[in-house]
């Protein structure tokens, strides 16, 4: 200061310390020293308002000295900084020096105007350092006081005006000490006034023009930081006001309220003086660039000290801030006044003024303010976003004027403010979106309906529009729209203008709709945003489906033609916030499975109020159409409870804003309607209401008719109800308030119909001339008619939305005020409690965009960001059930995977090609899979994301899967290891067409090579060899398909519960062929086959075609139906219905498909019978399986014979079923002789005859010896087929494979022959349980025995004869076999000895066995003996006893005769002997007296032994014959005898006899 001319002499006092200008009544204040109070405590009340005439003293030029050294007195700043000097002698320590002293000359030169801008930077650059370096603290004295002191002398900044970069840098230099103040250690000591003031000044640098572009940016960011720090206050007063934050807020209201910032542009205040906004100019800038005040003079300084309004003049504010700072601070012994730190009420003030910079309509306020304002309110609502929300004051300067003002910039063109709009209504609704519930639905409404757009989503070339289906075309907030039947009384906006008036959304250019979409995107991003808008709009009848509109709009623009009407940034940018709401459901999920419902909503009400907005919606949108049916259908719906009580209809019409207010005015206004529109009228409260409002308020809730009978109706009811109650002063009744109410309509009319000129429009000595002495003969009251003459002047009645004027959005913007009192506060929802509702509600769009993008990608982090989307969606829609959901992603992926289509794919050229021991099929579905990368990553991603834990949740998708499934298994890329679990070989798969064996091909055969081979190929008839191209496709199909786990998903499939495995089931079957259509797969028709020559081709067979994915399915579905009890009920009869109509259609069936069907179903019937089901029963399917032709049945035998066996194993009802059914016996029987199931069927037979439980009964007796002899006779064959080939003398070594199956044959012969002896024990039972007669009986169940055994005794094969006879004997001596109460089985003399002789001593029977036939004649000879004698005492009761021995006599001269040599004769004439002489010893054959009976015997005995043993009589009775004696007891003798003899002629064991 020295430096500068003005103060360049100062006197020696002043450099000294001096200050002779100080009078000695003044005393200097006294700094405090080290652990000393200071000496004068300066209380607010000594602070006094500076004069005039001492503001001129304080810019004198005191302390210059003239040329001749005449001294003056010193300039009281230079003094100031003297006495501070003097004073910080005592100071020890600068931290505890008095604040206000230190600080004292500083601020007299910022606050001089006498001082240059640099000098004034210099004092702002001392303070800055003071609180930089620490110098001022927390524990710097009277600290509180000094903030006050500098505060008010920074705000009341004077400098003398200089060059402007300067004056600017001492601009900035104010905005960082203020910045520093409130973030530093005193910022919290300030006031109310002292803040509101700083930021006045803050504000006014941001609003001058005249200012430098960078300095307004640097007081915009010293406003952001301020305001930062002055909001943060607001939560340290929330933790001291605890929970009663309201009451806070209620004594800041209470409290004095002085505080008023109005800051200036270019000094014009910026903020309205009056109500009705006008702007009165409080300084001006004058030529020079100076500043003027009102009162003419012009300082020719720079200032900042803006003055204040007070009722409309200049004065300067009194407070605690405005110290006189020209003298030095006096001592005043009064208590200082303690000052409050700043709240509530400067905070709401700050929060004020940056909203009314907001005012779109404001011209003052250009579009530069309003986006600086935006951002320093975007910085605030950061901060203390949800502190602004819980303070009444603040929530509702947000709820009311930020929001009003917001939601008209979003309309903006200007792009700068739009995005700051948009960004500061997305904190706004961020922070404080809890008590902004219906301004967040009117701010997304009008988003959704700029943003949504109106066109069909256009095709693209290979994408299936069915994959997009569920994107909706348009958004589902929809208005009624008015009537297009003008009464006169309203004034149509043109569509243009009602969007500026933001009633619609119209057009906007493409970077206001990519800002837009940015504002939804960080919307979108808050995690539980779009689930708070399905519970607090869609589930509420009066709201909007914002959830669903949301999702809808995200979904529609993210598609790829959304750049066409907007930017190339907004597809990708509606994708992204979509993935994300995707993400936010399962990351909620997955933290916490269970939902969280505790203190929200019931999810059963939300449910039930989405059903009856339905209802409404629906029911509104018919009355609109016709109002009566509206009505019925409301009341079919229970919405209006009696459609003919007025009431409950009137209650619903004026409840919902979703009918048309022009229909609801025609409807309540017809004559019909007359309860009606009295009950609708009773709805309203027109107490202490003028006319005009009453009729106001009526009309606002329908639109009036054009008809004048209508009217009329309407009124004269209005006017009923206006005097219903007490008739309001001045008016004399109904009659005076129905023409006052016309005359009101018809002014309407005439002030806001365009048509009128202006010159023409009633004025209100005409608006009262007309209602003259209607008033019960009087006149209105001229101040009432004058009010309601300006109030219709000014506000036209009519609909909001109709509106023409400026003030139509205020209108609404009221209506919309009014219904927030009803609407309650926003449900925040950090739960994950309605997550599946709302994606219930929503998923339609969501997989659609999610195909759709699939299909069109083509970079690899939007194919994770899709495969990730779709496993979320599929995990949510699993684990809530959303079935149609899930079945929806498995339709979609399957399509892109290109493998589950309805088309067979072609098998006719697969080709197999092997190299080594490895081998892989080349088809057509590999090659085309293994090219196409989106369809194979589609496969896996459904395998592994979508289905794959998820199985239990599928319905119809499994139709999609199962043709996945079959296909793949038909091409060989999946393996059947199914069938292990039932017992059978895996599934026969196709045939190669063709062989390719790349181990026999040179490693390099050149293009020649190459070239000769194709030409070979087609030469041959065969196909082309794949290329090296279709086998690396296919290796990675094959690599694709592992990586799936297919095989582990059908294990996962086998363990789902019932309900879903009917889904698979069903889906199964519905791959079958139905009726009698053949396959359709072109392959091979047989296996086995011939085989198939290496690198080679052959044509196939006409007849029914071998599809291997049908056996798998029916494979599948058994394995499925047989698993338990559960799945038999829920799916066996399906199953056993599709076996049995597939066995039925054997002729279209090729017999592998036949043969495992047959099988499957008696593994079913096998399991019915064991869960105790009767699906299916035994006849039937035994029935099917005999009318089935031979060759189908013959090659499908060995699987027939397996499914029997099964059965039969199960004891009980099945197997006595079975085994007696003709119809099983018929099967066996035409099988048995197949060399491939004979051992099944003798196994089966063994296990029937050998079963502890009588499996051999009156009903199968017959076919079991029938099959055990045929068993037996096939033995026979083999053997004699064996003797031709030595008689032929073509003998030779047989293969041992051969000799094998020959000698299984004849090992079966003999257990057959075997067997059926076995019989013999069950023949008595079974002669028992028949009930028949003795002789029917016996030739029922004896007589099949011994005809088969008969017949084995002449088997060409030796063993199998020695068996059967051995036991024919042990048959023919069983104890059961003869009896005296019948006869019948003497017949094995002449039905089974006599014959099997009869048929010994053929030749041909010889010829079989030459060698081994002569035993058993002897044997035959020595049985037919012992026999006759085993059963001669039962014998000779029979009377054809003689006869029967008179044959045995020639049978045995026969068997003698035959020529078998003297051994065989020997051994007969022995056995016969042994015959004579027990007949002899007997009595039985004696020489009778001449004449006496029993001559006959005897002679024709003789007769025929001695014909072929003539010594055998001399023998037995020598001549001469002893004399006869008396014979003994007869009956003794004979019991005594024949036990002797039975006794001595007993066979051995059949086994030994051989």
């Amino acid at each position: 200061m020295r430096k500068h001319a003005r103060w360049a002499h100062s006197s020696v006092s002043a450099i000294l310390g001096g200050s002779p200008s100080t009078s000695k009544s003044d005393e200097t204040i006294t700094p405090a020293r080290e652990n000393e109070e200071p000496e004068v405590s300066l209380g607010l009340s000594s602070i006094g308002m500076k004069s005039a005439s001492n503001d001129f003293l304080l810019g004198s030029r005191w302390g210059l000295r003239g040329k001749k050294g005449k001294s003056l007195q010193d300039d009281p700043l230079i003094a100031a900084f003297a006495r501070l000097r003097n004073d910080l002698r005592w100071c020890t320590d600068i931290k505890i020096f008095d604040i206000p002293a230190l600080l004292h000359p500083f601020l007299q030169v910022i606050r001089s105007s006498s001082t240059s801008a640099s000098i004034t930077s210099l004092a702002l650059v001392a303070i800055t350092k003071f609180f930089a370096y620490d110098l001022i603290s927390q524990e710097s004295p009277r600290l509180a006081l000094g903030m006050q002191l500098l505060s008010a002398a920074i705000t009341h900044c004077r400098f003398e005006a200089s060059d402007s970069a300067a004056d600017e840098t001492v601009l900035l230099r104010i905005l960082k000490l203020m910045e520093g103040i409130l973030s530093g250690p005193g910022g919290e000591l300030l006031g109310d006034e002292s803040v509101c003031e700083m930021m006045e000044t803050g504000l006014s640098m941001c609003c001058q023009i005249r200012l430098s572009e960078l300095l307004r940016r640097s007081a915009e960011m010293s406003m952001s930081s301020m305001c930062q720090v002055v909001f943060e206050r607001l939560k340290t007063l929330e933790i001291e006001a605890g929970e009663n934050v309201e009451a806070m807020d209620e004594a800041s209201r209470d409290s004095p309220n002085s505080l008023k910032l109005a800051p200036s542009v270019d000094g014009i205040s910026v903020m309205p003086n009056s109500t009705d906004g006008e702007l009165k100019p409080t300084a001006k800038v004058d030529d020079k660039g100076g500043t003027q005040s009102s009162t003419g003079e012009n300082q020719g300084s720079t200032s900042l000290d803006l003055p204040f309004k007070d009722n409309g003049s200049i004065v300067e504010r009194a407070s605690a801030s405005a110290v006189e700072l020209s003298q030095p601070l006096a001592k005043s012994h009064e208590e200082p006044v303690s000052i409050k730190p700043y709240g509530l009420p400067s905070i709401r003030e700050l929060f004020r003024v940056l909203v009314d910079l907001l005012q779109p309509h404001n011209k003052q306020h250009g579009d530069s303010m309003r986006v600086m304002a935006l951002r320093i309110i975007d910085v605030s609502l950061e901060v203390a976003g949800p502190s602004i929300a819980r303070h009444p004051s603040l929530a509702m300067l947000a709820k009311d004027d930020l929001c009003r003002y917001l939601f008209q910039l979003v309309r903006s063109e200007n792009m700068t403010l739009l995005n700051e709009s948009l960004r500061v209504a997305g904190t706004l609704l961020h922070t404080c979106r809890s008590v902004l519930k219906l301004q967040q639905e009117l701010f997304l409404s009008y988003l959704v309906a700029c943003l949504h757009p109106r066109v069909e989503i256009p095709a693209e070339p290979g994408i299936d529009r069915t994959l997009y289906e569920g994107v909706p075309d348009a958004p589902k907030l929809v208005r009624p729209t008015t009537s297009s039947n003008s009464s006169g009384r309203s004034t149509p906006v043109p569509i243009k203008d009602r969007q500026k008036l933001g009633m619609e959304g119209g057009s906007r250019k493409p970077d206001a709709r990519e800002a837009m979409v940015e504002s939804i995107g960080a919307l979108s991003r808050i995690p539980s945003y779009l689930v708070e808008l399905f519970v607090n709009y869609d589930c509420e009848v009066d709201r909007a489906d914002l959830c669903e509109d949301m999702i809808g709009l995200l979904a529609r623009n993210a598609f790829p033609d959304a750049a066409t009407w907007s930017t190339t940034n907004v597809p990708a940018l509606c994708l992204d916030a979509l993935l994300g709401h995707v993400q936010f459901i399962a990351d909620r999920l997955q933290q916490n499975p269970q939902p969280q419902l505790d203190g929200y909503p019931d999810p059963e009400e939300m449910r039930e109020q989405r059903a009856r907005k339905k209802i409404v919606i629906r029911g509104a949108t018919r009355f609109n159409e016709h109002p009566r049916s509206g009505i019925a259908y409301l009341a079919s719906q229970e919405i209006i409870d009696n459609p003919d009580n007025a009431h409950s209809v009137a209650a619903f019409l004026r409840g919902t804003a979703r009918v048309s207010k022009s229909v609801l005015g025609d409807f309540l206004s017809k004559k019909a309607n007359d309860q009606l529109l009295k009950a609708f009228m009773d709805l309203f409260d027109f107490d202490n209401k003028r006319v005009d409002q009453a009729l106001r308020e009526l009309l606002n809730s329908f639109r009036l008719p054009g008809e004048a009978p209508l009217i009329e109706r309407i009124v004269e009811e209005f006017s009923e109800k206006y005097c219903a109650g007490a008739t309001p002063a001045g008016i004399s009744g109904k009659d005076a308030v129905h023409v006052l109410a016309y005359a009101i309509i018809i002014l309407n009319t005439d002030q806001h119909n365009p048509s009128v000129k202006d010159e023409k429009r009633m004025t209100y000595t005409d608006f009262a001339k007309n209602l003259r002495g209607v008033n019960g003969g009087a006149n209105f009251e001229p101040e009432y008619l004058q009010q309601i003459y300006d109030s219709i002047r000014t506000n036209e009645i009519i609909l909001p939305e109709e509106h023409s004027t400026a003030r139509a959005f205020d209108y609404a913007w009221e209506e919309l005020l009014l219904k927030t009192r009803s609407a309650g506060d926003l449900v925040l929802c950090d739960t994950n409690g309605f997550d599946a509702d709302m994606f219930r509600a929503t998923w339609r769009p969501i997989v659609a965009t999610l195909s759709y993008v699939f299909m069109s990608a083509s970079e690899d982090v939007v194919f994770s960001r899709i495969n990730t989307g779709f496993l979320q969606c599929a995990q949510i829609a699993a684990t809530y059930g959303i079935t149609e959901a899930l079945d929806r992603i498995v339709y979609c992926l399957s399509s892109i995977s290109t493998i589950a289509q309805d088309r067979p794919w072609n098998t006719s050229l697969n080709t197999k090609v092997q190299h080594g021991k490895e081998s892989v099929m080349v088809s057509e579905l590999a090659v085309k899979l293994g090219g196409n990368f989106r369809a194979k990553l589609a496969t896996y991603v459904l395998f592994q994301y979508v289905v794959h834990g998820n199985v239990h949740e599928i319905r119809s998708g499994w139709k999609n899967i199962v043709q996945i499934w079959l296909n793949l298994f038909a091409n060989s890329l999946i393996s059947p290891s199914l069938s292990r679990q039932l017992g059978l070989d895996p599934i026969p798969l196709q045939t190669a067409t063709h062989v390719v064996d790349r181990a026999d091909k040179p490693a390099d055969g050149g293009f020649i090579s190459s070239f000769f081979s194709t030409i070979s190929s087609y030469t041959a008839d065969d196909p082309p060899e794949p290329s090296e191209e279709e086998l690396t496709y296919t290796m990675t199909t094959v690599d694709c398909i592992v990586n799936c786990h297919v095989e582990d998903l059908l294990s996962e499939v086998t363990r789902m519960p019932p309900r879903a495995t009917k889904d698979l089931v069903l889906a199964l079957l519905e791959q079958l062929p139905q009726d009698s259509s053949p396959a359709v797969i072109v392959v091979k028709p047989e296996r086995p086959s011939t085989p198939i020559k290496t690198n080679g081709h052959r044509q196939g067979n006409r007849g029914p075609q071998y599809d291997p994915s049908h056996v798998y399915a029916l494979e599948l579905i058994t394995l499925l139906a047989i698993r338990d009890q559960s799945t038999l009920s829920a799916v066996g009869e399906l199953v056993a219905d599709a076996l049995q109509n597939l066995i039925r259609n054997a002729a279209a069936t090729h017999f592998l498909t036949l043969s495992r069907a047959i099988y499957y179903l008696l593994l079913l019937l096998q399991k019915s019978v064991i869960q105790d089901q009767s699906l299916v029963r035994a006849p039937v399917v035994l029935h099917m399986i005999s009318s089935l032709d031979q060759p189908k049945l013959e090659k499908s035998a060995a699987l027939v014979l397996k499914g029997l066996i099964v059965c039969i194993k199960v004891s009980g009802t099945l197997r006595n079923e079975i085994i007696n059914t003709p119809d099983f016996w018929s099967t066996i029987e035409r099988v048995h002789t197949i060399p491939t199931v004979s051992p099944s069927v003798f196994s089966l037979l063994k296990a029937i005859v050998e079963d502890r439980a009588p499996a051999t009964t009156a009903d199968n007796y017959e076919f079991v010896i029938g099959l055990l002899n045929s068993f037996a006779n096939a033995g026979g064959a083999a053997a004699a087929s064996r003797q031709q080939r030595v008689v032929n003398g073509r003998r030779t070594q047989p293969q041992e494979q051969s000799q094998t199956r020959e000698n299984d044959v004849f090992q079966r012969g003999e257990e057959a022959v075997s067997l059926v002896y076995q019989l013999t024990n069950r023949v008595p039972a079974l002669i028992k349980q028949s009930h028949l007669a003795k002789n029917e009986a016996w030739i029922a169940y004896w007589s099949p025995i011994f005809e088969c055994l008969r017949m084995q005794c002449e088997n060409p094969h030796r063993g199998i004869r020695r068996r059967a006879f051995s036991c024919l004997q042990s048959a023919l001596q069983s104890a059961e076999l003869a009896s005296h109460d019948h006869q019948e089985w003497t017949a094995i003399f002449s039905e089974v000895l006599f014959p099997l002789i009869e048929r010994l001593l053929q030749p041909e029977v010889y010829q079989t066995d030459p060698v081994g036939m002569g035993e058993t004649r002897v044997a035959v000879a020595k049985l037919l003996c012992k026999v006759f004698l085993h059963y001669l005492v039962t014998l000779a009761e029979w009377e054809g006893m003689m006869e029967t021995w008179f044959r045995i006599l020639e049978e045995v001269n026969r068997l003698m005769q035959s020529g078998q040599g003297s051994g065989m004769e020997e051994e007969i004439s022995e056995s016969l002997k042994n015959i004579l002489y027990f007949m002899k010893s007997d009595g039985y054959l004696v020489l009778p007296p001449p004449g006496e009976k029993g001559a006959t015997i005897w002679h024709e005995t003789w007769k025929r032994v001695d014909r072929f043993l003539p010594a055998m009589r001399k023998e037995i009775f020598p001549d001469p014959p002893p004399q006869r004696q008396h014979q003994q007891d007869p009956p003794k003798q004979k019991k005594t005898s024949t036990e002797q003899g039975r006794e001595g002629e007993k066979s051995a064991d059949p086994k030994d006899s051989d």
